[in-house]
C-alpha cells in the first residue's frame, strides 16, 4: 500500500504525521519526496548506505552545423532555447529535458548531454527502510529527481510518501499512483483554504483521501464543519502541545516524547486501511 501524507500549504506538520506514522506500524518504507528541503532524516537519523546522482538530458548545440534557422526555438514549449543570427543560447535552467529540439533539430546540430539535478540517498533505521532526494541549490526541476526518489519503493513493505508542499507540479509528480492521501492542515483560515485546494486535486487524481488536524485546539472549527459537510473523515487530530512543539525543535519525534501517541497513529493506519 502506497500512503501520500500532503497538505496545501507548508509547515502544517505533514512531515511530522508521515515520520511518526511510519515509525508507529511495521514493515515500512518512508520515502522523502519533498526534494527542494527535505528533512525527514532528521528525525528518523537513518545510516545512509548508497548516493546516487541523478540526471536530466539538456540539449548541446554543434554551432559548426546549425544554419540558426530557429525550429528548435519553434518546438521548444518552455522557452529554453533563444535564436540569434550567429548564435543558440541555451538556457538550462528552463530545460524539461523532452528532447524535440534535438529530435527535430533538421541539420542535426543539437545533441542531448547529462546534466546533473541532485542525488537520491537510500538507507535504513532499524528495521524501517527509507529514501529521500536532495535537489541542487539553484535547480528548478524537481519532477524528475521525485520520479527517481521513487524508483526505490519496495512493493513488498507499507510505502510512506512524504509529499511537496503546495499543489503545483512536484506535488502531482510526487502522489500520483498512491492508494490513500492523507491531508494534513490546521484549524485556520489559511488552512482551510489551502486544504480545499488540495482537495481539489486529490479529487482529480481519484485517490481516497482524509484529514490530519495539526494543532487542531487552535483556531476554530470551519475546517471540521467543513470535511463534515464535504463527508471527509477526519483521520486524527493533534492538540497544541508545548512538548510536542519542544521535541520537534530538537529533532525528535512524538511517540518517543510522549509514547501515548504511537496507539494514535496505529488507529489512523487502520482507518486508512479501512
Amino acid at each position: 500500500m502506497i500512503i501520500s501524507v500532503a497538505s496545501g500549504k507548508g509547515g502544517t506538520g505533514k512531515t511530522t504525521v508521515a515520520v511518526n506514522l511510519a515509525l508507529s506500524i511495521p514493515n515500512v518504507q518512508l520515502l522523502d519526496c519533498d526534494v527542494e528541503e527535505p528533512n525527514a532524516h532528521i528525525f528518523i537519523k537513518p545510516s545512509i548506505k548508497n548516493r546516487m546522482p541523478v540526471f536530466i538530458l539538456v540539449p548541446e548545440v554543434d554551432k559548426t552545423r546549425c544554419n540558426f534557422c530557429g525550429k528548435c526555438k519553434e518546438v521548444c514549449a518552455y522557452n529554453a532555447i533563444a535564436v540569434l543570427k550567429k548564435d543558440v543560447l541555451v538556457f538550462k535552467e528552463l530545460c524539461h529535458g523532452c528532447g524535440a529540439c534535438a529530435y527535430l533539430c533538421p541539420e542535426g546540430a543539437i545533441k542531448e548531454v547529462n546534466k546533473e539535478i541532485g542525488f537520491v540517498e537510500i538507507g535504513e533505521k532499524d528495521n524501517l527502510q527509507f529514501a529521500h532526494g536532495k535537489l541542487k541549490i539553484g535547480e528548478a526541476m524537481s519532477p524528475p529527481l521525485i520520479k527517481a526518489v521513487k524508483q526505490y519503493m519496495n512493493p513488498t513493505r507499507t510505502v510512506i510518501v512524504d509529499i511537496p508542499p503546495g499543489t503545483s507540479c512536484p506535488v502531482i509528480e510526487a502522489i500520483k499512483r498512491s492508494d490513500y492521501c492523507v491531508l494534513v492542515t490546521e484549524p485556520t483560515p489559511f488552512g482551510l483554504y489551502d486544504l480545499i485546494l488540495a482537495i481539489e486535486v486529490i479529487r482529480k487524481l481519484k485517490i481516497p483521501f482524509g484529514v490530519v488536524i495539526n494543532r487542531a485546539d487552535l483556531g476554530n472549527r470551519k475546517t471540521e464543519d467543513y470535511c463534515h459537510k464535504e463527508n471527509i473523515p477526519i483521520l486524527m487530530k493533534i492538540p497544541f502541545k508545548k512538548e510536542i512543539a519542544k521535541a520537534y525543535s530538537r529533532g525528535e519525534i512524538i511517540i518517543e516524547t510522549l509514547p501515548e501517541y504511537k496507539k494514535s497513529f496505529q488507529q489512523l493506519f487502520s482507518k486508512i486501511g479501512t
